[in-house]
């Protein structure tokens, strides 16, 4: 199991990695290899604010499809379009060309609430 020690974690399997004043999020490399070949991801839209723990999206794969929660709340300022034609990236590089979201939190306290690598790590372990 793969894992991006500069990210935080939620135990619904996404990430959340600073980037200057934004929060870049996918899902871990646990929850791609759980889920199998990913065929479809539905993104929001820019500029939808949501909470922490609300579905911002779907992921499909051959096995099932999944909601895609938010580890934080906050606005969507950017959504990556090229998985609209190759969901296949979130199986490649789920932290890199594979991310999902980017968003403004609303509260920057939600990010020392998540999990560090270390503690997803174990939770992860343990499924």
């Amino acid at each position: 199991m793969n894992i991006d020690k500069n990210a935080r974690y939620a135990k619904s399997h996404e990430y959340a990695r600073k980037d200057g004043k934004e929060i870049v999020t996918g899902i871990s490399d646990h929850a791609q290899s759980s889920l199998g070949d990913i065929v479809f991801v539905e993104l929001p839209e820019v500029g939808k604010t949501l909470k922490a723990g609300e579905a911002f999206g779907t992921v499909e794969s051959v096995k099932a499809a999944s909601d895609l929660n938010m580890p934080m709340g906050g606005t969507i300022t950017a959504v990556n379009e090229e998985l609209a034609s190759d969901p296949a990236l979130v199986n490649k590089d789920p932290y890199g060309k594979g991310w999902m979201i980017r968003f403004t939190p609303s509260n920057a306290a939600e990010y020392d609430k998540l999990l560090d690598a270390a503690a997803y790590e174990k939770e992860a372990g343990k499924e």
